[in-house]
């Protein structure tokens, strides 16, 4: 009886909060000619249509549905997924679904538009729908994403639920405990935890999770596979003629300024004059991927218009070079998933979400290519692997901009020492390895049982 309440009352806010918001996403779907297609893009999905060819590829055989929210997430999952399914042999289908646009497009290109899908708004008849027509063996959740409906409709369909490469950041572990009497009842449907550490793990269980549920098998981002090298890589270095190569990675909008100038405050003095190096932007999130271009002050072009050769009376040829001979400065990564490959180019990276309270991104992705990495003070959200590269300095921390200068001058200008240090990054990666296969193993016994 109590849980019907709480579902009740959870269900009404969350129409609630769909009812006052949508004069919003209206506009946005329907308005704003830009964002159309992004808030459109599987609405149908979200409210429980599923789509025929999902339908196809799940018939007659045994399923396990993964669930990755956004591009990093699917960047995880996906060695985890084809070790899965080679483990559970060609009985069994892995279908995969997201929340973000971005996420589905690198879904579709990793798994096959097929068996890729939006995950449903957290409303009962959407979450059935999906149940009753997936019949899971068990659901996957990636990294943190938990929504009552589905894990309380999970439990009535005897449907066993794993989060993979479960983390708890800073700020959720101290929201968590303060509602430890709610949240608890959440983390408690979840029948398998298998944490990114021994620290997230620990903090799983202050927030409610049962101990026997949690495991620490470290953290699938020290399993990513090396990355393809594909044309957006080719054409940097065409750009780049030579020079030394800066990539920013994943940078954000902060609440007062946007990390990508407090990089270009970094990089514009000595740096892009005495040491004459090239810049890599790559904004995390699309939308803004414009907005960065028309805000640098140099040089810029995008990856897509190296591709196609942009010509104009102040644009740059394929080449990095226009017909008054300068070359471009600054290049924005304007596609999805290829950053991880672009990293494996750079002289020396930048890990953005840092220099912002944002809690940062992924470290790895440039260290497992040997190349010195540096990060702003805002790392929480990947406390554990900083700490470990902190231990053998094997990154470096800034505080701001003007500190990150002074970096990117002391790499550039001393090669070896920048060197050693980003081979130290790489040994920390190549050491942390092994977790998808005790991921894997973990998940493979629960499907048998």
């Amino acid at each position: 009886m109590v849980q019907f309440v709480v579902m009740a009352l959870y269900s009404a806010l969350l129409m609630a909060v769909l009812v006052v918001g949508a004069p919003y996403w209206l506009a946005r779907m329907f308005l704003l000619s830009k964002d159309r297609g992004r808030y459109r893009a599987g609405l149908g999905q979200r409210l429980g249509s599923v789509p025929a060819a999902l339908r196809a590829v799940v018939a007659g055989r045994q399923v396990v549905w993964v669930h990755a929210v956004s591009v990093g997430e699917v960047l995880a999952a996906t060695r985890l997924v084809a070790e899965l399914e080679e483990a559970l042999g060609t009985g069994c289908v892995i279908v995969v679904s997201t929340t973000t646009a971005t996420g589905q497009a690198l879904a579709r290109e990793r798994f096959g538009a097929g068996r890729v899908f939006y995950y449903p708004l957290d409303f009962a008849w959407a979450v059935r729908a999906y149940l009753r027509a997936l019949q899971p063996k068990m659901l996957v959740l990636m990294e943190s994403e938990l929504w009552p409906r589905m894990l309380v409709e999970c439990g009535r369909a005897g449907v066993p639920v794993a989060v993979v490469n479960a983390r708890v950041s800073d700020r959720s572990f101290a929201r968590g405990v303060r509602a430890r009497a709610i949240w608890g009842r959440v983390l408690r449907r979840v029948d398998l935890f298998l944490a990114q550490s021994e620290e997230d793990g620990r903090r799983l269980v202050g927030m409610g999770a049962r101990a026997e549920a949690v495991r620490a098998v470290g953290n699938l981002k020290y399993d990513v596979r090396a990355p393809k090298e594909g044309w957006v890589v080719d054409l940097i270095l065409k750009a780049a003629a030579g020079r030394p190569i800066v990539v920013a990675g994943s940078t954000v909008d902060g609440e007062r300024l946007a990390e990508e100038r407090m990089v270009i405050a970094a990089w514009r003095g000595p740096v892009r004059v005495a040491l004459n190096a090239l810049l890599v932007l790559a904004p995390r999130h699309p939308e803004r991927f414009e907005t960065v271009v028309n805000a640098t002050g140099y040089r810029t072009l995008t990856a897509t218009d190296l591709k196609i050769g942009v010509r104009s009376e102040n644009a740059f040829t394929e080449s990095g070079k226009g017909g008054d001979g300068l070359p471009v400065e600054v290049i924005v990564l304007d596609t999805i998933g290829d950053l991880a490959a672009v990293y494996r180019i750079a002289d020396l990276a930048f890990v953005g979400g840092s220099l912002v309270p944002h809690g940062g991104h992924n470290p790895l992705e440039p260290a497992r290519f040997g190349v010195p990495v540096v990060i702003g003070a805002s790392f929480e959200n990947f406390r554990d692997i900083v700490t470990k590269m902190q231990a053998a300095k094997g990154i470096r921390v800034v505080k701001d901009d003007v500190e990150l200068g002074e970096v990117f001058v002391e790499f550039l200008t001393h090669k070896n020492a920048a060197k050693a240090m980003g081979e130290r990054g790489r040994q920390v990666f190549e050491a942390q390895s092994g977790a998808t296969r005790r991921a894997v193993e973990a998940l493979v016994a629960m499907v048998r049982r």
